[in-house]
């Protein structure tokens, strides 16, 4: 069995799993071990170019009200692999490829592949979406075990917080800045876990622009930013469009020194390996007194103001 994968989290879940070697044909965006190994099926127009969260909605809110895609497939590449199964999602139309433009490709092949999309909403959508792909491979049993593992973390987290009887903080997290979007689908499942409560959120819902008249509003105790495709670095770049607001330093997160900047592949990449690791940092962010984390995870997120 040949195996494509064109969302990133379902890559990293298959090499999680250690199911790669059915693997060829992956995204610009995969996992840097997958790029190294797999040939990359499916590209980016803006693949390189360096442009504001504002840039990049313009571009994305154009092409989209145009009735285009700013991702397509290499078709010469997916023909010379040939799969027989393709993962594909319909979350993100923004984000990522999404199905309906994988097929118009795909059934242009001599040997039609299956084209399976997985589009979790929910925590627990992500879970049963690793066993799919696991199903799908025909290793049913080696997903169970991935996914018990990972619950078992989750548990522990949350043992924590029962044991010491540790009452839960507000929390915003940001999608985007500008224009601000709160978050949706499974990171308020997460935050949950981690102790935290973010009533601007839209659980298992698309994330939504939202105006800084609520956030201000809100005033949430802990403020974490982390857009989606961006890493630490890149977020910093774009943190002038918060610091200019008016009311930046009334709020108590920014007073009390509890803003941080993490990296979007522990909330918007939906693999379950990534997501746990969101909810252990994100522990650590809200209630730093009662947990510690992984050395290597300690590099997902930073303080502002530290």
């Amino acid at each position: 069995m040949i195996v494509s994968s064109f969302m990133p989290a379902v890559t990293q879940m298959i090499y999680d799993m250690g199911l790669q070697n059915y693997l060829n044909g992956i995204t610009f965006e995969c996992p840097k071990i997958a790029l190294k190994e797999k040939e990359v099926a499916v590209r980016y127009k803006l693949e390189g170019k360096e442009l504001t969260s504002k840039e990049i909605t313009d571009i994305f809110s154009r092409t989209k009200a145009e009735g285009g895609t700013l991702y397509y497939v290499d078709e010469p590449i997916l023909k010379s692999i040939s799969p027989d199964l393709i993962f594909t999602q319909d979350v993100c139309d923004v984000c990522q490829i999404d199905t309906e433009s994988v097929a118009k490709s795909a059934y242009k092949l001599a040997k039609h592949p299956k084209l399976v999309s997985i589009t979790p909403n929910s925590l627990e959508d992500v879970f049963n979406n690793a066993l799919t792909i696991a199903r799908e491979m025909n290793q049913e049993s080696i997903g169970i075990n991935y996914v018990n593992g990972l619950k078992e973390r989750i548990y522990n987290i949350v043992d924590i917080q029962r044991i010491h009887k540790i009452q839960s903080k507000s929390v915003l997290l940001l999608e985007w800045i500008d224009p601000l979007f709160n978050c949706g689908h499974w990171i308020p499942h997460q935050i949950g876990y981690a102790g935290g409560v973010d009533l601007l959120s839209h659980p298992s819902g698309d994330s939504i622009v939202i105006s800084w008249d609520k956030i201000v509003k809100y005033n949430p105790e802990v403020l974490i930013i982390a857009p989606c495709g961006y890493g630490i670095k890149r977020t910093l770049e774009d943190m002038k469009f918060l610091e200019d607001k008016k009311e930046w330093n009334t709020l108590r997160a920014v007073k009390n020194k509890k803003v941080y900047i993490a990296d979007f592949a522990m909330f918007t990449q939906s693999s379950a390996s990534t997501l746990v690791d969101g909810i252990e940092c994100l522990a650590q962010m809200i209630h730093p007194n009662h947990y510690t984390i992984a050395d290597e995870l300690k590099v997902k997120f930073s303080n502002y103001y530290s």
